[in-house]
């Protein structure tokens, strides 16, 4: 028979703990609860706001109110800016020396035709998706280098895109930008695999398709709605919140121990399906 350690604590994360960027809505927020129901012990999310629908207090709200005993902590930073990954740094060295699990979630996009596109849409896109995320690895490095071992190592966790492997959408609605920074935020995950792999931390990318979000949802309707791309997709659907939460708690556990570099899309098969979403 063969000998697996540990098997019942193979995908738990209990007494871990971690920051999810962008974690007050979307896929931020079902990663922030998907960690906690695994058993987390603390999980703080960021997010430009407090106060809104969209915002890190009714977020905090939802999530402390799970059934379990692990809290969430919000904290308002925009992790475009440098400085401010600086003051989130502090803030969560406040209460803990280490870190365990660092997702670089948060993102921007713009879309529109080629010719016109403003250099500021480019630069937002640009400073968020990538100059952002090497930024949190790098100032939150530290933090995860005191929480991982050699068999339990550190994860740092970049949600990225399929369409930073595909070529999506050009013409009238193009996201030729945020597809170039998305490409960008799969090689910087190899780049960091390779860079702190010895210093204990794991780097891999999670490649969503479409989930119904804020962020999406125009573009769903500009390709002619939820629909006609669930008809498109091989799963003949759209992505679904348990869908992001396995990945993400897989990728945090020690069943991905020895994971690191990695590219994980989550669509369906949908990137592989000829036509549809290139014709724009």
């Amino acid at each position: 028979m063969s000998e697996i350690k540990n098997f019942d604590r193979i995908f738990r994360l209990d007494g871990k703990v971690a920051l999810v960027t962008g974690g007050s809505r979307g896929l931020g927020l079902h990663t922030a609860t998907a960690f906690l129901l695994a058993g987390a012990k603390k999980v703080f999310i960021s997010a430009r706001k407090n106060e809104g629908p969209q915002g890190i207090d009714q977020a905090v709200e939802k999530l402390n109110n799970l059934p379990v005993s692990g809290k969430a902590i919000g904290i308002v930073a925009n992790v475009a800016d440098t400085d401010n990954i600086a003051r989130l740094v502090e803030k969560v060295r406040e209460t803990d020396d280490s870190l365990d699990i660092l997702v670089c979630n948060a993102g921007a996009t713009w879309g529109g035709p080629f010719d016109p596109t403003p250099d500021w849409g480019s630069k937002k896109v640009l400073d968020l998706n990538v100059r952002g995320v090497f930024n949190l690895a790098r100032l939150f490095a530290p933090l995860l280098e005191k929480a991982g071992t050699r068999t339990d190592p550190s994860r740092i966790i970049i949600v990225s895109s399929t369409a930073g492997t595909t070529v999506p959408h050009v013409g009238e609605h193009g996201t030729i930008m945020y597809s170039v920074s998305k490409a960008a935020a799969h090689h910087l995950s190899r780049q960091l695999a390779v860079e702190l792999g010895p210093r204990n931390i794991t780097t891999n990318t999670v490649a969503p398709g479409f989930f119904p979000s804020k962020l999406a949802n125009g573009l769903i309707e500009n390709l002619g709605g939820q629909q006609q791309l669930e008809d498109h997709n091989p799963r003949k659907r759209l992505g679904e919140p348990e869908d992001i939460a396995g990945v993400m708690v897989y990728l945090a556990s020690p069943a991905a121990s020895y994971v690191n570099g990695e590219d994980i899309a989550v669509d369906g098969g949908v990137r592989f399906a000829a036509g549809r979403q290139s014709k724009l």
